[in-house]
């Protein structure tokens, strides 16, 4: 009988298990041995054509998959070429140049150009973008908001003013001058600081047309003489300051061109200056002038006078963005900075050459003249108009009074973001184009990219809808607010860096898609021979010969990167390579009035792409380009082009040094980064041939039952293409260049003093220009770490 004591598990003796089957042995093994082989071939065979781009059919015949070429050949030396899911490679190009439309190109511009979408007001547009962009096929597309730090204008004026004469009987106006002093002046001109009103251009008269002015300059209301500074570059004012002309407290009166505008008033405001005004001057227009005879628009091709160049006060080269994030995204709730290390403090106002024409004359007879300085103060172009470009300061008794109104306000822009989504999940092209402008029209300055863009997104629509899937990833980009500092573009690139890091192949970037019959690009090295090949399968506009391309009429110079567009944040934050191009005028062109009333449809219609060609043809450049990269098993890149590069530019730097008026400077040696660049050269010469090995093993095929090949095939291109992806990012440097550390690139910049134009290893040509020789010593030990890395990168 059971108790507490009683063990709950008894021992029970059993005899031995009947064996139910004989040969027991044998179908063990046999089992084991199945399921090995079942789960070897899933593994070795079943699971990397997985991987690898399906839907490359084919017979004995053709060609399998992975069709493609490596960099330094042909990108398709053979009948079938890329092929991706659903559709050829042909056909795809078929499309992209067959789809492209003049009559579609010229519907979006006059959408785009109707009314006014300056940043953070165009909410309309980046809805109806959207729309398009879902309608044409690419149905992950979304409005992305960052709240961002600008300015809308209030109110202006620039009047002339002279001392009033007691008893001479004119209107008088009290003004406080820069002592506080009450001073009675007579108003001898009224700025206008208006465009005139067209009637063969629509949108001139628009009742809410964007006033004159500047973004992110300062409100202010100055009183003071004025001083003529040139171009305003830093050398015009190292100028000015040995020849002792009195630049504190006194208002600059600069021509557009050259470098940044905010750059001018940056460099006015450091020495001492209370204000400054911007004018284009017809010296910028070539030959197609009103003095050589041209008329002005709207009845000839040459300026209007009373056109004005709106634009961005931002000092562009310190760091683009919102001036109040810099380095991180513009989101509700974040920790906002002093915006004033990379924004004006004095206040600014562009205008007319009509209204500097008062003013400048005022200065006839005061001071030196231009014509007294070096080459660079040579050539106004209104002297015909009775200008003598005295330097000044203006007489005591003769002042400015400036006076800009400006609202600083914390609202959303607006980016459209569209996704096609590839077979490889990290490996992805942006492409990108702003939306936004300084007034209604912006035909040229942004639109003409714009109309480009829809007309991409539709061609590739096409194909999508055809059951085409790329083998890589296409992010589109309709960027809000890059005018005022290439904001849109940076903030999301600050968001998501840690993505596009290990992701992005490439960005390509429309701004301005045709402004005239010239093409012109800006590239990383990486790209230059995609760029010349896309050029190549376009027929030009322009032919002077039947069947000639735009490669055939383009010289090929490919500039290096600077800033300026909504490539910067891509190539000098996140490293990656980056391409801008476009079609700009020529010495025979109209003139193009940037950032005026005058960009408009209408001018686009009569003078700067009257059948709208050059549209389509950019839009066909943009998408073959695209396509190359996306589709092409091997990414279209060449090293050595890179590392040919470097030398180029490190000449730059030492012939820098030897033409420095410091011995310090002419005795720094360069030896190491020389034999550093060397070893890259070699390497990626090495490297760019093993990359054309594969890409003949991949064009002789490899037949289906040869799985193993396949698949060590398979990791050799993967590893191959994320060598390529990962390159441009070995030249960034964490702490970024001295005084910008924004800007992390060591081989491209914008230059500290030009803003638009690129510099190239910045680093040392700023510690030269510094005459620092520590700092080009602690800058060549950075660069050539990057480039040690660059090496290391490409064994294999």
């Amino acid at each position: 009988m059971a108790d507490e004591r009683t063990a709950l598990i008894q021992v029970v003796r059993i005899g031995p298990p009947r064996q139910r089957y004989t040969h027991s042995t044998l179908r063990r093994f046999c089992t084991i041995a199945l399921g090995t082989t079942l789960t070897l071939l899933f593994v070795l065979f079943l699971l990397p054509a997985a991987w690898l781009p399906r839907g490359h059919h084919h017979s004995h015949n053709e060609r399998p998959w992975f069709p493609g070429s490596g960099p330094g050949i042909s990108s398709h030396p053979y009948s079938e070429g890329p092929q991706s899911t659903g559709l050829a490679y042909k056909e795809l190009q078929e499309i992209l140049l067959q789809t492209p439309n003049e009559s579609k190109a010229r519907q979006w511009s006059e959408y785009y150009t109707a009314g006014p979408h300056l940043a953070g007001k165009n909410l309309s547009q980046a809805v109806w973008t959207k729309e398009r962009w879902q309608e044409f096929g690419v149905e992950s597309t979304e409005v992305v908001a960052y709240d961002v730090y600008i300015n809308y204008p209030l109110g202006h004026r620039l009047a002339l003013l002279e001392t009033s004469v007691k008893g001479s009987g004119a209107a008088a106006e009290h003004v406080s001058d820069k002592k506080g002093k009450d001073v009675e002046y007579t108003v001898k001109y009224e700025c206008s600081l208006e465009e005139d009103v067209l009637e063969e251009d629509r949108t001139s008269g628009l009742a809410n047309r964007i006033p004159t002015f500047h973004g992110y300059s300062a409100s202010g209301n100055v009183t003071a003489q004025f001083v003529y500074v040139n171009f305003g570059t830093y050398k015009d004012f190292e100028d000015l300051v040995k020849a002792n002309v009195s630049l504190e407290g006194k208002i600059a009166i600069a021509k557009y061109g050259g470098i940044f505008r905010g750059l001018k008033i940056k460099r006015a405001q450091e020495l001492g200056m209370i204000g400054a005004v911007i004018y284009t001057d017809p010296q910028e227009d070539g030959e197609i002038t009103e003095e050589n005879g041209y008329k002005t628009y709207p009845d000839g091709p040459a300026r209007n006078p009373s056109s004005v160049q709106r634009g961005s006060a931002q000092f562009l080269s310190i760091a683009p963005g919102d001036p109040t994030t810099p380095g991180y995204p513009s989101k509700p709730g974040v920790p906002r900075q002093d915006p004033h290390n990379s924004i004006p403090s004095i206040p600014s106002l562009p205008i007319s050459y009509m209204d500097a024409l008062p003013i400048l004359k005022a200065l006839n007879g005061h001071g030196p003249k231009a014509s007294d300085f070096n080459k660079y103060w040579q050539g106004g172009g209104l002297v015909y108009k009775g200008v003598t470009y005295n330097i000044g300061p203006s007489p005591s008794n003769v002042v400015l009074n400036l006076v800009n109104e400006q609202e600083y306000v914390t609202t959303p822009l607006w980016n459209v973001i569209g996704v096609i989504n590839g077979t490889i999940p990290d490996e992805v092209i942006v492409l990108g184009n702003h939306r936004d402008a300084w007034i209604a029209g912006g035909a040229v300055d942004p639109n003409s990219g714009s109309v480009a863009m829809n007309e991409l997104i539709r061609s590739f629509g096409v194909a999508l809808k055809k059951g085409w899937k790329p083998l890589r990833t296409i992010v589109f980009a309709s960027w809000d607010g890059e005018e005022y500092g290439l904001i849109g573009s940076t903030e999301w690139v600050e968001e998501y860096l840690p993505w596009l890091s290990g992701s992005a192949i490439a960005y390509l970037n429309v701004d301005v898609g045709t402004g005239g019959p010239a093409f012109r690009s800006a590239a990383s090295p990486l790209l230059n021979k995609a760029v010349y090949e896309a050029t190549s399968l376009v027929q030009s506009p322009n032919q002077t010969v039947k069947g000639q391309t735009i490669r055939d009429l383009w010289s090929g110079h490919i500039g290096t990167m600077g800033s300026g567009s909504d490539f910067t944040a891509f190539q000098d934050f996140a490293g990656v390579p980056s391409i801008d191009l476009g079609f700009g005028g020529d010495k025979n062109s109209a003139v193009y009035h940037y950032h005026s009333n005058y960009d408009s449809f209408d001018w686009m219609d009569k003078f700067g792409d009257k059948g709208w060609h050059y549209h389509i043809a950019i839009t066909k450049v943009w998408a073959l380009l695209a396509a190359n990269l996306v589709e092409t098993p091997i990414i279209q890149f060449n090293v050595t082009d890179y590392a040919k590069g470097l030398g180029i530019y490190l000449q730059k730097v030492v012939d820098k040094a030897a033409s420095s008026p410091s011995a310090e400077m002419n005795a720094v040696s360069f030896k190491e980064l020389e034999y550093a660049i060397n070893h890259l050269l070699n390497k990626t010469i090495s490297f760019d041939k093993y990359a054309t090995s594969l890409a003949g093993k991949i064009q002789q095929g490899v037949p289906w039952w040869r799985w193993w090949t396949k698949a060590k095939l398979f990791v050799k291109v993967k590893k191959v293409n994320d060598k390529y992806k990962y390159f441009e990012r070995q030249f960034l440097y964490a702490g970024g260049l001295d005084s910008r550390s924004w800007f992390k690139h060591v081989v491209f910049a914008p230059g500290l003093w030009t803003g638009y134009a690129g510099d190239v290893f910045p680093g040392l040509t700023e510690s030269i220009d510094a005459g620092n020789r520590t700092a080009i010593e602690r800058w060549s030990t950075i660069i050539e770490a990057n480039i040690k890395a660059a090496t290391k990168l490409l064994e294999v």
